[in-house]
């Protein structure tokens, strides 16, 4: 794993979470709650990408500044902080609801 590519898919997944937080203002937590969820999911999101499009193999050279390789880290990051922020407001707005 590269240190470039895990923080910018940090960075992506924090934009991400933002992002889609604005969009769905229901399952918005707030800008830290947005940021915090979307750094998870992007790390996360962006190291399972990265996994299924056969991603640099343990040992290999690091992929360097290849624009391919950030703009898949981006999404990655960006898709993955936006999924991970969707669920998880999507699981407080379901928690929040009083039994009537």
């Amino acid at each position: 794993m590269n240190l470039t590519s895990l923080i910018i898919q940090l960075v992506s997944g924090a934009v991400g979470g933002n992002i889609a937080g604005s969009v769905l203002s229901k399952f918005n937590l707030g800008p830290l709650g947005n940021s915090i969820t979307g750094i998870v999911g992007g790390g996360l999101g962006g190291q399972l990408i990265s996994m299924l499009t056969g991603g640099a193999a343990p040992g290999a050279p690091a992929a360097g500044f290849e624009l391919s390789s950030i703009l898949g880290n981006v999404g990655g990051g960006g898709i993955g902080g936006a999924i991970l922020m969707i669920v998880v407001g999507l699981i407080k707005a379901k928690m929040s609801k009083t039994p009537s």
